[in-house]
Order: C-alpha cells, then sequence, then structure tokens
C-alpha cells in the first residue's frame, strides 16, 4: 500500500482548456452525421404519426419519408403559414435532428389562431420524429425543449368578474 501515491495536480494556467465540441459520453445531443457512420448508426427513416395541441390549436401529423414537402390542410407550407417566423419555427424539429429534407409533412389543423397553430404543429412534428427513430432523434429534441407540451392555455372566467381577473369599476357611492 506504501507504493501507491496520491498527487494532487495544481492549476497550470499555461496549459490550455480544451471545451470545444461534445463530451462523447453525453446523451443529451444529437449524434452528428459523421459520429452516425463512425458507430454504424445511421437515423432509420421511417413513417410515423402524432397530435400535437397549443392553446387551442390542434394539429394532426404524419410523417412519410420522401423529399421535404409540406401539406397543411392541403395547402402548401409558405401558401398556410406565410409568416417566415412560422415557417423557420415549425420545421426547427427537423433542423435539431438533422433531417431537414428526408421527410414529407401531411398535417391537417384545426382550432386557435396563427401562431398556436404553428406551435401544435411543431409539437406534432417533433413527437412524429421521435416515434419514428427514437433512440436516434429523442435526447436532441428533448435538450432543445421540443417534446414540451406548452401548458399554458386561456383562464375561465369566474362568477361576479367580466373576464378572468378584470373586475367591474368600483363604485363608492
Amino acid at each position: 500500500m506504501s507504493d501507491i501515491t496520491t498527487e494532487t495536480a495544481e492549476f497550470d494556467p499555461e496549459v490550455p482548456i480544451d471545451n470545444e465540441g461534445p463530451v462523447a459520453y453525453t446523451s443529451e445531443t444529437n449524434p452528428t452525421p459523421e459520429q452516425r457512420a463512425e458507430t454504424g448508426r445511421v437515423a432509420v427513416i421511417n413513417p410515423a404519426g402524432a397530435t400535437g395541441r397549443r392553446k387551442e390549436a390542434v394539429a394532426r401529423v404524419r410523417l412519410v419519408p420522401g423529399t421535404g414537402q409540406w401539406t397543411v390542410n392541403g395547402k402548401p407550407l409558405d401558401v398556410y403559414f406565410p409568416n417566415k417566423v412560422h415557417q423557420q419555427h415549425v420545421n426547427e424539429p427537423f433542423v435539431v435532428a438533422g433531417l431537414e429534407g428526408s421527410y414529407d409533412v401531411i398535417a391537417r389543423i384545426n382550432g386557435g389562431g396563427i401562431t398556436g397553430q404553428a406551435g401544435a404543429l411543431q409539437l406534432g412534428v417533433a413527437r412524429c420524429l421521435n416515434a419514428a427513430d427514437e433512440e436516434a432523434n429523442r435526447p436532441g429534441l428533448k435538450k432543445a425543449g421540443l417534446l414540451t407540451r406548452d401548458a399554458r392555455i386561456k383562464e375561465r372566467k369566474k362568477a361576479g368578474l367580466k373576464k378572468a381577473r378584470k373586475a367591474p369599476q368600483y363604485s363608492k357611492r
């Protein structure tokens, strides 16, 4: 036991610390295409379906292996969501998973407003990607917060009030 020595290394400011790139043993990020090629694990392109909800909007989404075509209520994505922010918002799960252009998206959306529908579609697409290949896609989607349903909903109206919290004007006399 005497031949085992414990030496504590002093911090040397001259030695650079390598903080670049993900740590090899973490499961918090999606592997890059190069890392997938090294491990022999390629993302599986399977058809999948899921439902996404946001506020009052409900989106039923189907992913089919294809070329990246979007069909939302029978219309292309840029016609249904003319706002570029909404288009970018609904495409985010594909960007995070690194699967842009791998799937055709067919979605039926009803209820709510345009922003709620975009949020519902994003959640539906993320859940579809998770269902298609959970092992490869889930860590990155989970870390980006795309698999979490936004639970904020409209508060109900209370008795004696005009709206959920707005009270009638107080009159002293």
